[in-house]
């Protein structure tokens, strides 16, 4: 039997992919909390990843302890959406693989 996590999920692993806006993740951890599988975590970034960032990104990024959420299994991502929604600077969005 499902759990009430899982009961939402619209599509088998690896038919969607949740994309992470890096210019509007602050790095609050809800995705991590919500996801069924494991799919999300939040870490701080490399001096390469910061440097990649238009300044004031960087600076948002540096208020909120210079984290951010990554889809580090991507390929283990159902599309139940969970993610999305509880996202509060909505900064996830599903994208289609194949």
């Amino acid at each position: 039997m499902a759990d009430k996590n899982t009961a939402t999920c619209k599509q088998p692993a690896g038919m969607v992919a949740p994309v992470i806006d890096s210019h509007r993740c602050e790095g609050k951890e809800d995705c991590v909390r919500v996801c069924p599988y494991g799919v999300f975590e939040v870490r701080k970034l490399t001096d390469d990843e910061r440097g990649a960032l238009p300044f004031f990104v960087r600076l948002k990024v540096a208020v909120h302890g210079g984290k951010q959420a990554f889809a580090i299994h991507a390929d283990q991502c159902h599309s139940c959406g969970l993610c999305v929604t509880a996202c509060p600077e909505r900064a996830i969005k599903l994208t289609r693989i194949a």
